[in-house]
């Protein structure tokens, strides 16, 4: 398998997944098409399927000038009607196919209720739920869902790499030192920040990003300094509620 990382629109990446065994690719979160395909005619692989984490626009919006009769469109259950010649419903923990990749699917409410990371081969596709240094507005579902949407991702091995929906990751972690400024990994991944910035891994996440430490105790008490209860739950919605306004 090989990952081609696509820019799209201002800041956001759609993926080439690529079966070298076939020369044939899944797109992961086409916000364009002309990108996508020029992408596609580029590495010499044709198009198998489009798989979308979630629903916002600038996440499908390319579905609709790439798409062809036949062609397998992966959502989740509960955003698929608003996924454009979406064919295929998939739940958490449903396994996709496309020639010889298999993708297990995991459910991610919080940003939208039908959220979903796309995992295979030691990469996760996570749209806007998980971002290097950082996580997704909670817009259609509330903080409990997401903090534990992202709980769920956190628990990866810690090499699994990650490949998210936009390049945010230097205002990320700008924000991430205002939560734990006494964080050397934070500090060293700032220093050495190259652009684009993915992959991460879980692992890195796990050391630096502040919404996979809502149990760390720095960021408890940060959250708890912002009038939040010391559980999880409460610290992860009160930096959250920080990081909107920072």
């Amino acid at each position: 398998m090989r990952v081609v990382p696509v820019p799209c629109l201002k800041d956001n990446y759609a993926y080439l997944v690529i079966d070298e065994a076939t020369q044939r690719c899944a797109v992961v979160d086409p916000g364009e098409s002309a990108p996508v395909a020029e992408a596609i005619a580029r590495e010499s692989v044709t198009l198998g399927a489009i798989w979308a984490t979630h629903h916002h626009p600038d996440h499908v919006g390319g579905i609709a000038g790439l798409y062809v009769e036949g062609l397998e469109v992966v959502a989740g259950e509960k955003d698929a009607d608003k996924v454009p010649h979406c064919s295929r419903r998939v739940v958490d923990n449903e396994m996709i196919t496309m020639d010889g990749l298999s993708a297990k699917v995991i459910h991610n409410p919080g940003h939208t209720l039908g959220a979903v990371t796309f995992v295979v081969d030691g990469c996760a596709f996570t749209g806007d739920t998980l971002f290097c240094a950082g996580c997704g507005r909670v817009f259609e579902g509330d903080p409990a869902m997401m903090q534990k949407s992202l709980d769920k991702l956190g628990s990866l091995p810690g090499d699994t790499k990650v490949y998210c929906g936009h390049e945010y990751t230097a205002a990320n972690l700008k924000f991430a030192a205002a939560v734990e400024p006494e964080n050397r990994d934070v500090a060293a991944k700032a220093a050495s920040l190259k652009l684009p910035s993915v992959p991460s891994t879980i692992g890195e996440e796990r050391k630096t990003n502040p919404f996979l430490r809502a149990r760390n105790a720095a960021v408890i008490a940060a959250g708890v300094q912002r009038g939040a209860e010391a559980n999880p739950t409460a610290v992860f919605a009160a930096i959250r509620e920080w990081k909107n306004n920072f």
